[in-house]
């Protein structure tokens, strides 16, 4: 299933040849600093890089500044000062036309999930290609085989309001990783659901990473870290420490 996938996406996903290259630092901040309207700033002097298939976590306590941290990963979201490097190209200097493709190489499982509950679960984990006029024909089987890669082979037809809501988790990965990003950024994904399922989800994270794909999961769960020998990115009072 993902061999297939990975044909497509190099082929179809790909901005310029610019953007080709940075395979070493996807992602790479540098004294980046946020803040919102004329408060204080909220994040400061951040300065890594998310290396291609590196496995990571994000954590801190509560309002430290995580989902802003990622929506700045995603190009969702402008620094106030410094640097952001996306996949060999500076942020700032893209165009909104480049935005898309770009996109299509980092994937986010979002913590509300963002399902469309009048869909199915296929037909969300497909919306990406069929929003950009995709035949059905040429993704059909790969949808299939990832939702069944998920767990869901059993819930293909249903709606996300009969979903549980680690199914709707689980829904929300397939439909990130349905264009075979280079990078997954996961927002507390394993908040609503039990240990078993955290367990489970994280070997999905897990297996992932081995095929190729960079991983980055924000999470307060110490529990969920200790699993793991794997970098943390640890925001506190504005600022980022990494312990490798």
């Amino acid at each position: 299933m993902r061999g297939r996938m990975v044909q497509d996406a190099h082929e179809a996903g790909r901005p310029n040849a610019a953007l080709r290259k940075g395979t070493a630092g996807l992602i790479r901040f540098e004294n980046v600093g946020l803040r919102y309207d004329m408060g204080p700033e909220v994040l400061r002097d951040l300065t890594f890089e998310i290396r291609s298939r590196s496995f990571q976590f994000l954590t801190g306590p509560s309002g430290a500044g995580k989902t802003s941290l990622l929506r700045m990963l995603f190009l969702a979201l402008r620094p106030t000062r410094g640097l952001i490097t996306v996949l060999g190209q500076d942020a700032s200097t893209l165009k909104r036309t480049d935005l898309p493709a770009i996109r299509r190489r980092i994937g986010v499982v979002f913590q509300d999930f963002r399902l469309l509950d009048h869909l199915t679960t296929y037909e969300n984990v497909a919306l990406p290609l069929r929003v950009r006029g995709k035949e059905e024909a040429s993704y059909r089987q790969d949808v299939i085989d990832l939702i069944k890669w998920v767990g869901l082979g059993d819930r293909m037809d249903a709606s996300p309001v009969v979903l549980s809501g680690g199914e709707k988790q689980r829904a929300a990965i397939a439909r990130a990783l349905i264009d075979q990003p280079d990078i997954l950024l996961a927002d507390e994904p394993t908040g609503n659901v039990d240990p078993p399922l955290a367990r489970r989800l994280l070997r999905l994270f897990m297996e992932l990473n081995r095929t190729g794909t960079a991983v980055v999961i924000a999470t307060h769960d110490l529990s969920l870290m200790d699993q793991v020998e794997a970098r943390r990115l640890i925001l506190a009072n504005g600022r980022l420490d990494i312990y490798d």
